[in-house]
């Protein structure tokens, strides 16, 4: 089980932005620069963001992108959720198309451990949300 690039600067890019919206728009080109990502990855997640609701964007000179939620509604699971596209656990633990692919579908004995630590993670990352995550953060 391993969290991706996508869910990690994904993060770090919904709260960038949320760290500097009181400035106005936010801007790839900042955003990339405080990141260390490049502006090509950041704006391929925005769209990805963007579709599923959690960024909204102004287009021109003065534009950017805006969180379209509070910092406060927005977890990092689901970020990873939308990020991911389900890609974070075994496909054992998703018995709607991993089992499928498997030979020892019918005698697979430790798929609920699959599924239990699925489970144990993404409990752990809706625990954190991004506001909380910024309230806590160091100066």
């Amino acid at each position: 089980m391993r969290l991706t690039t996508k869910s990690k600067y994904g993060t770090r890019l919904l709260l960038d932005i949320a760290i500097n919206d009181e400035k106005g728009w936010v801007n790839t080109t900042d955003i990339a620069r405080r990141q260390n990502i490049s502006q090509k990855y950041i704006e391929k997640l925005i769209a990805g963001l963007r579709r599923s609701g959690f960024i909204k964007s102004k287009r021109g000179p003065l534009g950017g992108h805006k969180l379209a939620k509070s910092p406060f509604e927005i977890t990092v699971g689901d970020v990873v959720r939308i990020l991911e596209a389900g890609d974070t656990s075994s496909k054992c633990s998703d018995c709607d198309t991993g089992c499928d692919e498997c030979s020892q579908r019918d005698e697979c004995l430790i798929q609920f451990v699959w599924i239990e630590a699925h489970n144990v993670l993404m409990k752990s990352l809706d625990s954190h949300r991004l506001g909380d995550l910024i309230k806590h953060r160091h100066p």
